[in-house]
């Protein structure tokens, strides 16, 4: 049987036009670059400062104000026997130049971080991203804003009533005294007179002195009294040191580690002192950085 015609031809029709290929996109306008990231901005306040953590554990750690009063407290649980006790002495004998039975008691004591706390001082170089220099610590002293370290005040106090003589021997500068002296006794500590401070450039007749140490005006109080206890925030505050390095260190304490919670007492004080020049070889005209990197050097890493 054949198809009609029309039929036949409708079909080709519908044959050719699938065979046909779709027709090609029209290709898409060339995209435009991605724009650059907007810089990122600097964060906002001062750089970081290694000794923020330092100076927020003095101002703020309940553990700071418990272990400075725990010093305290143990000197003066001590301070009756050493009174009592003939021969009790708290200099060395390089230190000792006249015999000390019969003499007045005293009992000697560092200032900065060991009476009085100079934490806001710290807390302003942290927030400047600033050193210790002479011109703002001169500024700081003559504000005579510093308060007393937790238990000092009790402990003077107790101290002068029982006849005790303490004398302020700092590495402050001699010209501060007045300063140092009206800052003290605003923060209670009994000052008698201008004589029991002995800063920086204290003359002692017949004694060397070797830079900043504190031998010749701890040897000078000896000369009219009987030293009972010496209190610092730093080894040198009760011995000579004669190497600044970490075994010298050990060594000048070696021979009297037995005095430490007896005649001698030891302040914390994180923020600075002596120890950190010792890491870099007291070699403070380095720079910063190498100074910090020998730092890091003398730590001791987990494994």
């Amino acid at each position: 049987m054949s198809l009609p015609r029309t039929l036949v031809l409708s079909t080709l029709v519908l044959a050719l036009a699938a065979c046909q290929t779709a027709p090609a996109p029209r290709p898409a306008a060339e995209a435009a670059p991605a724009p650059a990231p907007a810089p990122v901005a600097a964060p906002a306040g001062p750089a970081a400062n290694d000794n923020l953590n330092a100076v927020a554990w003095v101002q703020t750690a309940e553990e700071y104000q418990l272990l400075s009063g725990q010093v305290y407290r143990a000197a003066l649980a001590e301070l009756d026997r050493a009174i009592k006790t003939p021969g009790w002495d708290a200099l060395v004998p390089s230190e000792r130049a006249n015999p000390a039975d019969g003499l007045p008691p005293a009992v000697i004591v560092d200032i900065d971080e060991t009476v009085l706390d100079n934490s806001p001082y710290q807390a302003r170089l942290v927030r400047d991203g600033a050193s210790y220099n002479e011109v703002t610590w001169d500024g700081w002293v003559r504000e005579e804003k510093a308060l007393p370290v937790p238990g000092a005040v009790e402990f003077a106090q107790a101290a002068a009533a029982r006849g005790v003589t303490m004398f302020y021997v700092s590495n402050r500068a001699a010209h501060l005294e007045e300063a140092t002296l009206a800052n003290l006794r605003k923060a209670g500590f009994p000052i008698e007179s201008k004589e029991q401070f002995l800063g920086l450039g204290f003359f002692v007749e017949g004694c060397e002195q070797q830079g900043s140490e504190k031998g010749c005006r701890r040897q000078f109080v000896g000369r009219t009294h009987r030293v009972l206890m010496q209190f610092g925030d730093q080894i040198g505050d009760m011995v000579t040191i004669e190497a600044n390095n970490p075994a010298g260190r050990k060594d000048a304490l070696r021979p009297y580690l037995a005095w430490f919670g007896e005649r001698w007492f030891v302040l914390p004080n994180p923020t600075y002192g002596s120890w950190e020049p010792a890491l870099f070889n007291n070699a403070w005209e380095l720079p910063e950085a190498k100074r910090r990197q020998m730092k890091l050097d003398a730590l001791q890493y987990a494994e």
